[in-house]
């Protein structure tokens, strides 16, 4: 699956949910610029959690930050691992150490970040706005509100408490607004937290006033209609991606390719499914968008209770059903595997369903058959974790081809017991076939298309270690 191939997730819990633990920093990354990164074979890239820039809807990554950097990976051939924050001082920290590659965040370019490290051409441009209650809002909540409150210019903004994130350009923009103004604003700088989140707060009434980028501001308002946000703070500013100074070539590379994707088909197709479609509204009310409602599935409970049959983590048989059915209990495949857990008709019969099962049978049928693959693997491969990818690669394409790579494996000194790796079961699975490794009397199931049970296992696996990160 095309949309996991190229990522992995590294993330911080307490980042992402603002908790206040400290974070051990990664080793720093052997080699710094684009042939470094190139041998290397992966583009480590920091953005934002929210439901915007990177997200799961029904089971699927998404963002449009997500989509830029997946796209300009694939430009560069790169694999693409992407650390989510919402702390800008780590960010940029972590770039400068060389910890990632690039921050792919619609940074605000000032001359203080111009300091530090380099920036890309735009990848758009934005203006800085107020986020407040409607007076309308306001006089509800209160009878004898007067209008005090409400701010429709930087002048009203004189003694009032504007919160915004922490060593954001909103911040210094506030800061100018105070000489600009003459008079002092109570900024509070917050940490570990998002404007989508203070613009939340706003709504709730948590707090007064935030600053945010208008089309945040502008995606933000139409599931918190209470909003008003036609103050702007500033005139429209360039957003850009960062690199670390001593990054030119990967400036150059980000540049190029910059420069072809703003005026494409792609891109604008890209902008209006994140900040023009209607059905972005949809996305941020439903409750299977990570970021507001923390479900995968409609199925999440059904999943939750079988899969504590095989001692499973739920979201890992959750990253199974989604890759094998994306969730659609109609499913049904050129095969004849059919259902959420597309078993095949042998093997549904053998479980005791058919094709009229109800999605929790199919479900239930399908973990009994994970567990009857646990059994038969579980006295010859004893570390779990490596047998949770032997079942899986039993369960794409069967227990005998997987049982003669094991052969395979030994037979040429790797390790049968372990799934990853050069000479190990993975490799002797997609080459089982070469005449270089093929022996009748190991190989008893013959041909198989090897590549595709990599990928399926892969796939599950990173998926859920995202779903790890993303979803409690």
């Amino acid at each position: 699956m095309r949309l996991l191939r190229k990522i992995s997730v590294l993330i911080s819990a307490a980042l992402l949910f603002c908790a206040c633990g400290s974070k051990t920093p990664n080793a720093a990354i052997e080699g710094h610029d684009l042939p470094e990164i190139t041998q290397r074979g992966k583009l480590i890239a920091t953005t934002d959690y929210n439901s915007i820039s990177y997200f799961i809807y029904r089971g699927t990554l998404m963002g449009y930050q997500y989509e830029l950097l997946r796209d300009f990976a694939n430009s560069l051939n790169l694999d693409l691992e992407v650390k989510v924050s919402n702390n800008l001082e780590n960010d940029f920290e972590e770039l400068a150490n060389h910890e990632t590659d690039i921050i792919a965040i619609n940074l605000t370019v000032t001359a203080d970040r111009q300091k530090q490290m380099n920036f890309t051409m735009p990848i758009m441009q934005t203006r800085q706005v107020l986020v407040q209650l409607s007076e309308r809002q306001r006089q509800r909540n209160n009878r004898n509100y007067k209008g005090e409150m409400h701010i429709k210019s930087t002048l009203d903004m004189a003694g009032k408490t504007i919160h915004v994130v922490k060593n954001s350009a909103f911040a210094e923009r506030l800061h100018n607004i105070e000489s600009e103004i003459g008079d002092t604003i109570n900024i509070v700088e917050v940490e570990n937290i998002d404007s989508e989140q203070l613009i939340e707060q706003v709504a709730k009434g948590e707090i007064d006033y935030c600053v945010t980028d208008e089309d945040v501001a502008m995606i933000n308002q139409t599931y918190y209609p209470v909003l008003d946000i036609a103050t702007a703070v500033s005139f429209p500013q360039n957003m850009a991606w960062a690199v670390s100074k001593d990054n030119p070539q990967l400036l150059e590379a980000a540049n190029n390719w910059i420069a072809g994707m703003r005026n494409s088909a792609f891109h604008m197709v890209l902008y209006k499914k994140y900040f023009k479609d209607p059905k972005t509204l949809t996305r941020a009310q439903s409750p299977y968008q990570s970021f507001r409602g923390g479900s995968i599935s409609k199925y999440d409970d059904i999943i939750k209770k079988y899969s504590k049959q095989i001692d499973w983590d739920w979201r890992l048989l959750a990253s199974l059903i989604y890759q094998e059915s994306r969730f659609n209990e109609n499913a049904r495949s050129w095969c004849g595997a059919f259902g959420l857990m597309q078993l095949m008709p042998e093997t549904a019969q053998h479980f005791g369903i058919d094709t009229t099962a109800s999605a929790e049978a199919n479900i239930k049928a399908g973990v009994k058959f994970i567990k009857w693959l646990n059994k038969q693997l579980k006295d010859s491969v004893a570390n779990e974790e490596e047998r949770v990818k032997f079942i899986l690669a039993s369960y794409n394409i069967g227990l005998g081809h997987v049982l003669d790579a094991r052969r395979v494996a030994r037979a040429n000194g790797g390790n049968p017991d372990v799934w990853d790796g050069d000479g190990n079961v993975d490799f002797f699975l997609r080459h089982k076939s070469d005449k270089l490794y093929y022996n009748p009397e190991l190989v008893r199931t013959g041909y198989c298309r090897g590549d595709e049970t990599h990928n399926f296992v892969r796939d599950i696996i990173e998926r859920y270690n995202i779903y790890k990160t993303l979803i409690k």
